[in-house]
């Protein structure tokens, strides 16, 4: 039987998803929803759990539509590399992608708008984790990750930027190829499935979101007797908001600036405020540009994830 390509299987469940709520994957009308009400699609990446992301962004969907006056509604994606399409076939207008993800993005939709990320995001980290049997303990230098030479290894997503980009760029910093490692590195799919991969044992090793580990480790859904932090890499941008060209005018003049102006004046003030940035593990959102991540782009060309 011929093996049906993963990108088929991710598009046909975006279209699923979409019909189901009232679209057709790369129709430019999807902004406007069955009796003709505007609508603002967004979506994430999908780096963890998706009853977190569901929380997350759907109290920010509803913020955002008493700001703006449109309905927003929150579109969840199969992985990365569906997030990227659907935002390139118009299904979703506004994508909080990752740094690697936000640049394929704008590669592909010229005029895609860079509009704002997390106060974190401008001094992000990967952590690399291990199995504490393995007997690897912390260490402060990026040449350290020699260590994890001869031990199985995870990365997150296979196009994601703090579980897989970076790490593997400073493991090559490190003189590590994928071929240190026994066997050929694991791809979990989300930050916390690998931290909860390398406490099982099934790898003993991983590299994930810096935010995500701390929120694991401070809510204690990771047991730190089985698996620690090993090193935190040198910072670099990540996440930001991508809002698609056309969006203006799809939901009319100054939309752009006005989602824009949403984000940034979250400040915590109020409960629903409050919520929303600490879903988003923020103290607030900032303003960016693309300038920012061009050490992203310039890495990810070095490993050919743009093409």
């Amino acid at each position: 039987m011929p093996r049906v390509p993963l990108r088929l299987i991710a598009l046909t469940a975006i279209g699923m998803l979409l019909a189901a709520c009232g679209q057709s994957p790369g129709d430019p009308r999807g902004s406007a929803g069955s009796d003709g009400e505007k609508v603002l699609t967004i979506s994430a990446i999908p780096d963890q759990d998706p009853q977190v992301l569901q929380r997350q962004f759907s109290t920010l969907s509803d913020y955002l539509s008493d700001r703006l006056g449109v309905a927003v509604k929150y579109l969840p994606v199969t992985d990365y590399t569906a997030s990227v399409t659907a935002f390139q076939r118009g299904d979703l207008q506004l994508v909080f992608f990752g740094g690697l993800t936000g640049v394929q993005a704008r590669t592909q939709v010229p005029g895609a708008v860079t509009l704002a990320q997390r106060d974190i995001d401008a001094n992000f980290h990967s952590v690399f984790v291990a199995n504490t049997k393995t007997g690897i303990t912390p260490f402060d230098s990026v040449d350290g990750l020699s260590k994890l030479a001869g031990h199985s290894f995870t990365f997150g997503s296979d196009t994601s930027t703090s579980g897989r980009l970076m790490p593997q760029h400073f493991l090559s910093k490190a003189g590590m190829s994928a071929d240190d490692f026994s066997g050929n590195p694991g791809y979990s799919g989300s930050h916390d499935k690998t931290a909860k991969l390398v406490e099982a044992g099934t790898y003993q090793a991983g590299a994930l979101n810096a935010s995500v580990w701390d929120e694991l480790v401070k809510t204690g859904k990771v047991d730190t007797s089985k698996v620690r932090e090993v090193f935190r890499t040198p910072p670099y941008h990540d996440y930001h908001w991508v809002a698609r060209p056309d969006l203006d005018e799809q939901l009319g003049d100054g939309m752009t600036d006005k989602i824009k102006k949403a984000l940034l004046e979250l400040d915590g003030s109020t409960p629903t405020e409050k919520k929303i940035l600490d879903l988003f593990e923020a103290g607030s959102f900032i303003d960016t540009a693309p300038g920012n991540y061009a050490k992203i782009e310039q890495v990810a060309q070095r490993l050919g994830l743009l093409n």
